[in-house]
């Protein structure tokens, strides 16, 4: 598939499967038909060179990661007659347009401003995007899905207002020039791998409505020296803070959160009760 340059699918096809074209690296533009109503998860995963997509009126359904690893991507066309998706300057978002389904990541702008409308952003949405410095995330937002932000490599800061509930499994991973991380008063739960190799924040400050910590969700944050765990967390995953060689945990807990171990803070980093020593 590596040597592919085009590909013309004809109107007969009503869906394009799993992988259909995974890794066709010198694909540069693609074209749906009408007839197409399905797309499979990593339909297009790995085209590195497309820079362009048309998807037709009759798609219904998208999977997981289509685009993911698509770096030339500029521009994502939805026919005007498709029901269930729209494009908005060559994005991809739900026709409500209440889910960013995919960044063009290809493009070279260094802001992006999330849209009123969009209450979720999908999947791997943002993943790969080496361009982007900043981000707005509007108070419209609920929720940050599963590899939201993942390999946003100059990402430098980000503030995750307070309408967000949840961050989603890897939202941050591998964010490595993110220096400054502001987590919203509503969320809830963080989640393993949440900033996973984020080495640039020096301090993060986890608000009172947290109750759970995912399995290695600041592993490899080489450069926090402290970070604040209020009395509302119960959970903690393994290897939350692995690898933080610098970190002191100032923890606020009356009791110790389940999971509490050796195995979530797995360098044994020190730990300053705020209220008593828990043994």
């Amino acid at each position: 598939c590596t040597s592919l340059t085009s590909v013309s699918i004809p109107n007969s096809v009503t869906s394009i499967g799993y992988d259909a074209f995974y890794g066709c690296t010198s694909l540069t533009s693609i074209e749906i038909p009408n007839s197409v109503t399905s797309i499979g998860e990593s339909a297009f995963n790995g085209c590195s060179s497309i820079i362009s997509v048309i998807i037709g009126e009759g798609v219904a359904s998208i999977g997981d990661s289509v685009f993911s690893e698509c770096y030339s991507l500029l521009n994502i066309i939805v026919d005007e007659e498709n029901t269930s998706y729209k494009t908005l300057n060559g994005n991809l978002y739900t026709a409500d347009g209440k889910t960013l389904i995919k960044y063009a990541i290809g493009k070279k702008d260094t802001h992006f401003e999330i849209p009123n409308s969009v209450t979720s952003i999908g999947y791997s949405a943002f993943s790969g995007c080496t361009s982007l410095t900043s981000v707005t995330i509007g108070d419209s937002v609920t929720s940050i899905g599963t590899w939201t932000f993942d390999g946003c490599t100059s990402l430098t800061s980000v503030t995750i207002p307070n309408s967000v509930t949840s961050i989603g499994n890897g939202a941050f991973l591998g964010c490595t020039s993110l220096t400054s991380v502001t987590i919203g008063n509503s969320v809830t739960s963080i989640g393993d791998w949440a900033f996973e190799g984020c080495t640039s924040p020096t301090s993060v400050t986890i608000p009172n409505s947290v109750t759970s910590i995912g399995y290695e969700a600041f592993c490899d944050c080489t450069s926090l020296t402290s970070v604040t765990i209020p009395n509302s967390v119960t959970s903690i995953g393994f290897g939350a803070f692995k690898g933080c060689k610098r970190l002191t945990i100032y923890c606020e807990a009356n009791a110790k959160p389940s999971g509490w171990s050796n195995d979530w803070n797995y360098s044994n980093r020190p730990v300053v009760w705020r209220h008593k020593q828990i043994n």
